[in-house]
């Protein structure tokens, strides 16, 4: 037998909880990102990667030792990397002369890169430079994404995919108003992307709804697109394509209108109206010379 088709049995219980943990499900784990400092990254790299790693806790492993490597011309230490840590999703810092402040993010299919998008840094303010009272760690953030571009721009729609896939979370059945306390607001304009992290306060307002004020937390970035390795169409779908397990299963005969009322038809045999039962009253009874 070739030893490249031998199966791997655990030995141990925690190997095996360890494999069944990364076998395939239909209902995927949330996605863990890895944060890599790249050989030559400066203090500004460093403190980005460490406040995107605070975002993201406890969904994030940072990687401390710089790593010679440069993700556009190879890739086979993040896939390295990404099937070590078991993470989909990751954020790689460096800087040199010709691209100082660099931050490329990216995801992974099947532990192979699918998209990577180079972001370089024009602005930062770090967390520890706002006073103020920070989020709990694990919050989920709310999303915002405001401009065109991220809609008209091929380039740009991709990046907010990435940024969604990211900073996303994990997913909840539900939603309680006070959970709702941290808020990730990207806006693209003239050639930038801004990053702006608040905090949601909830004041008194006089009647049920409160009144909501944003106040800064940080981390603020200014961020300007460089270079880009998207997957192609094809290799996009396949990644999108969900398990038929999880697709609904189409219910016949019923439909909606306009403002969502279900509506179902219900198919019947023929009836025979001559033995339908009526209302018995005296003037329908057959008389006597009706039945002879």
């Amino acid at each position: 037998m070739d030893s490249l088709d031998r199966v791997v049995r655990p030995k141990t219980k925690r190997a095996k909880r360890f494999l069944e943990k990364r076998e395939p499900k239909l209902t995927e784990n949330t996605k863990n990102a890895m944060l890599i400092k790249g050989g030559n990254a400066n203090s500004t790299v460093t403190e980005v990667l460490k406040d995107i790693y605070a975002l993201k806790k406890p969904f994030a492993v940072m990687y401390k030792k710089k790593n010679i490597t440069r993700p556009f011309e190879d890739q086979t230490s993040l896939e390295f990397f990404s099937k070590k840590s078991d993470c989909s999703l990751f954020l790689f810092g460096s800087h040199n002369k010709k691209r100082p402040n660099n931050l490329i993010v990216g995801r992974m299919f099947d532990y192979h890169v699918l998209d990577m998008i180079e972001l370089g840094i024009e602005n930062f303010v770090s967390l520890k430079d706002i006073k103020n009272n920070k989020c709990p760690e694990g919050t989920k953030p709310m999303l915002i994404f405001a401009g065109d571009t991220f809609d008209l721009n091929e380039e740009y729609r991709r990046l907010k995919s990435l940024l969604i896939d990211f900073f996303r979370g994990p997913t909840v059945p539900n939603i309680r108003l006070a959970g709702l306390e941290h808020v990730l607001h990207f806006t693209a304009v003239d050639g930038k992307i801004y990053m702006r992290s608040y905090k949601v306060l909830l004041k008194k307002s006089g009647c049920k709804i409160p009144r909501i004020e944003l106040e800064d937390i940080g981390p603020s970035l200014d961020l300007v697109m460089r270079r880009t390795h998207l997957a192609s169409d094809d290799l996009y779908k396949l990644s999108l394509k969900q398990p038929k397990a999880l697709k609904p299963k189409k219910k016949k005969n019923i439909s909606h209108d306009v403002f969502g009322t279900t509506y179902g038809r219900i198919h019947m045999q023929k009836q025979d109206l001559s033995k339908l039962q009526t209302r018995k009253m005296k003037g329908l009874k057959k008389r006597p010379a009706e039945n002879t």
